[in-house]
């Protein structure tokens, strides 16, 4: 298990030369990527309550102050090309120090998904940002 958080948060951190999934508010940074649950081995899957599947992708996100995991409410929607909204349930899985927020949706095709992700931290105002991202089934 220790394998899969170390995996989900080198994803977070090791994309700065592609695209830096990062955003910053003030002292929270929240770090951010999507993938196809497909990737994962079938016990990690299990060990983080996730569904492994051909047709599902995951949204990992990570939040943090002053370098440190910090906990945060996470919430937000996928849409489709065609306008079609997909509410995101995220749930909350930590392990040791580290804690991410993860939420699984349905891949119907290859698409460009447009992603709206809200996150709240303690008493502070909601913190809200968009990003696109192209998904592929996999096949």
């Amino acid at each position: 298990m220790r394998r899969f958080f170390q995996f989900l948060f080198a994803l977070c951190l090791a994309l700065p030369a592609a695209a830096e999934r990062l955003q910053r508010f003030g002292d929270l940074d929240v770090h951010y990527n999507v993938f196809n649950s497909g990737f994962l081995q079938p016990d990690v899957a299990a060990a983080s309550g996730l569904v492994r599947s051909k047709t599902l992708g995951v949204v990992n996100v990570a939040v943090l102050k002053g370098g440190k995991p910090v906990p945060a409410q996470v919430s937000g929607e996928i849409k489709d090309l065609l306008g079609k909204r997909t509410p995101l349930q995220f749930k909350d899985v930590s392990e040791g120090d580290a804690l991410y927020h993860l939420a699984q949706f349905p891949l119907e095709s290859r698409e460009v998904l447009g992603f709206s992700l809200e996150v709240r931290q303690g008493d502070e105002a909601p913190h809200r940002f968009e990003f696109n991202q192209e998904m592929f089934p996999d096949e």
